[in-house]
């Protein structure tokens, strides 16, 4: 019996983190799940013809622990063997919540001090919306964010996307996320 209750006391922690995790929520006015994204979010250039406007992020009940979060967009079904990514942002504190529409601006003013965007597979900094090749299958683009156990990565906005998604992955506590869809018609 006593053997069962130290088992127990054990697993509670264990029970209240996995509690936590389940409750983390990710949402945008703009980018419904599973529902094909507007043209306002989608990339202009490559002959695509959308606004770039990266959508507005909300998020919440982020595990306890959670000192600062980082936002991903990626389409795994780009054609490069890889994927694509389409936005990377990290080093939002941790008491931040959302990001608001258009955050993704190259430069942008609407991030939390201190946060920072790196380069995606466009080859820049900032939000590069969908633009998948005229006649694929609709792509799925991967919303997420992450809940990290440290206040800042130590990345700069040169960072390459398989970099940084190595160390979110080396320090993350949970992740929310959702998927839309988008293709060329």
């Amino acid at each position: 019996m006593r053997r069962f209750a130290i088992a127990a006391a054990t697993l509670l922690p264990l029970a209240a983190l996995a509690a936590d995790k389940d409750k983390f929520m990710l949402e945008s006015a703009e980018v419904k799940p599973n529902v094909r994204i507007a043209d306002a979010q989608v990339y202009k250039g490559f002959g695509c013809e959308g606004h770039n406007v990266s959508p507005s992020l909300t998020w919440k009940d982020p595990p306890a622990g959670t000192k600062s979060f980082a936002v991903t967009v990626y389409d795994p079904d780009a054609p490069t063997g890889s994927g694509w990514w389409h936005w990377v942002v990290f080093n939002i504190p941790g008491d931040a919540r959302s990001l608001p529409l258009g955050a993704g601006a190259p430069g942008s003013t609407k991030l939390p001090k201190g946060a920072v965007q790196s380069i995606t597979d466009f080859g820049t900094p900032g939000y590069g919306g969908p633009c998948p090749p005229r006649g694929d299958r609709p792509h799925r683009y991967i919303f997420t964010v992450h809940a990290l156990k440290v206040d800042k990565l130590d990345l700069d906005d040169k960072a390459m996307p398989a970099l940084v998604g190595f160390t979110l992955t080396s320090n993350r506590l949970a992740r929310a996320t959702f998927t839309a869809t988008y293709s060329r018609r």
